[in-house]
């Protein structure tokens, strides 16, 4: 009996996974022809391709134009003082003398460059005064320089320019010391404003290859030199050239400059000037020379060192070689 009930049973398992086994084989053929009913043939079933032309018009567009303008004109101011002082009890064993020293520069320049016209103005005021124990004041520098240059552009390099330049001193100077290199008992006066002025028109063309130098030539120059004071004469045998009991005397000449206004490194600038004047109806020993340079260096923002030189030679003034130099520690302001 348990036999057979043994073996129904197993029938019935067998039975039962004949049955499972052909639910499974239909369902993945009908799986399989579902997805044979939805297969698309690209060949017959591709949808069609509908291309439409673009079309592209011009179109206005309000523009609202910024307000901008051009500023043609350059302007830069420099402003140095410089001041040192020293004093000495009357019992300092080393010696010396109380001093006070102001020194002042001035340097401004504009230009209008819209080419092919230029216009360059150029001002230079420079002046210092020494007081010694004893000694009173005494001028350690003095001149007044105005330069006008109006140009037109005739290539790349080269203007065709006219100039107007004046130079003078402001207030009078004194020679204190005798031929012999002793020192003068009583200082005698040698110049003073306008004795001598010098107002010097130019034409002619100009070469500038860069923006800080330049170079004219002058083909057509013309200076008047002026003494007001009729009586410096006695003591500048000269006269700066003006014929005794004149005021003016006029000359014409070939005149060069060279001009060099550059910043040598981000602290330090060098700005000098060169002119050479060759007179037309007198010898070539007249020729004068002109050198005027100034090196400034910035150790801050307000604070610089100076230094002025000025080499010149005029044998209406001197047979030598004249010179000055000052050395200067003191305010720098400069604008821009």
């Amino acid at each position: 009996m348990l036999k057979t009930v043994s073996g129904v049973f197993f029938l019935l398992l067998f039975g039962f996974i004949i049955s499972a086994k052909a639910q499974n084989t239909d369902s993945l053929k009908s799986d399989t022809n579902q997805l044979n009913r939805y297969r698309v043939d690209p060949g017959h079933n591709a949808l069609p391709n509908i291309l439409r032309p673009i079309k592209i018009q011009p179109s206005q567009l309000p523009v609202n134009l910024l307000d901008y303008k051009i500023n043609y004109w350059h302007k830069s101011l420099i402003f140095g003082l410089n001041f040192s002082q020293s004093s000495f009890t009357n019992n300092y064993s080393a010696g010396g003398i109380s001093a006070i020293a102001l020194g002042s520069n001035l340097d401004f320049k504009t230009e209008y460059n819209k080419k092919p016209f230029d216009f360059a103005s150029e001002t230079n005021l420079v002046y210092g005064v020494s007081k010694n124990k004893g000694q009173g004041s005494r001028k350690t520098n003095d001149r007044i320089f105005f330069d006008n240059k109006v140009a037109t552009q005739l290539s790349k390099k080269w203007f065709f320019f006219g100039s107007l330049t004046f130079e003078s001193q402001f207030s009078a100077g004194y020679n204190y010391t005798n031929p012999d290199g002793s020192n003068a008992q009583n200082p005698y006066l040698i110049s003073d404003f306008m004795s001598p002025g010098y107002l010097t028109e130019s034409l002619g063309f100009e070469y500038k290859p860069v923006k800080y130098f330049d170079l004219r030539l002058g083909t057509g120059t013309a200076r008047q030199t002026f003494v007001l004071d009729t009586t410096i004469y006695h003591n500048q045998a000269g006269n700066y050239g003006v014929p005794i009991d004149h005021t003016v005397y006029n000359e014409l000449a070939v005149q060069v400059v060279a001009q060099l206004d550059k910043d040598l490194s981000k602290n330090v600038h060098i700005n000098a000037r060169y002119a050479v004047f060759i007179p037309y109806i007198q010898p070539l020993a007249y020729t004068s020379h002109r050198l005027d340079a100034t090196l400034t260096a910035k150790v801050t923002r307000l604070i610089a060192m100076t230094v002025n030189t000025t080499v010149l030679y005029d044998k209406n003034t001197s047979t030598a070689i004249q010179g000055t130099e000052g050395l200067a520690l003191g305010m720098l302001y400069k604008f821009p």
